[in-house]
């Protein structure tokens, strides 16, 4: 049984609050789930205390167990200092052409 750390949805149309919780990954995104680990508003403003509650303790006892955070709780949980995410790439696809290649040209007058 693979269990992961994820976010459940709950709240009315429009007006969505996230339930983390520790659930089999066979189960799906609002099912069954074996734990509740805390909750998260969006609609809150950053800096308000109430927009994300974890228990620290639980969380740190599953990942023990061998669970696995999804990427919006391991945002999360490198907040709190409990695990580490490792920095992603960002690709230079995103980047126009024209300014893709100005950046080239610098980085080549510069090397």
């Amino acid at each position: 049984m693979a269990v992961v750390i994820r976010l459940a949805r709950a709240g009315t149309k429009k007006r969505p609050v996230y339930h983390i919780v520790a659930a089999d990954s066979r189960f799906p995104r609002d099912g069954r789930f074996i734990e509740r680990l805390g909750h998260f508003n969006p609609l809150l403003p950053k800096d308000n205390e109430a927009r994300l509650k974890l228990d620290l303790d639980k969380v740190k006892s599953w990942m023990a167990k061998g669970a696995q955070p999804s990427d919006r709780v391991m945002r999360f949980l490198d907040a709190a200092g409990v695990a580490k995410r490792t920095p992603r790439k960002n690709p230079e696809k995103a980047v126009p052409r024209k300014e893709r290649k100005a950046q080239a040209e610098a980085a080549a007058k510069s090397a």
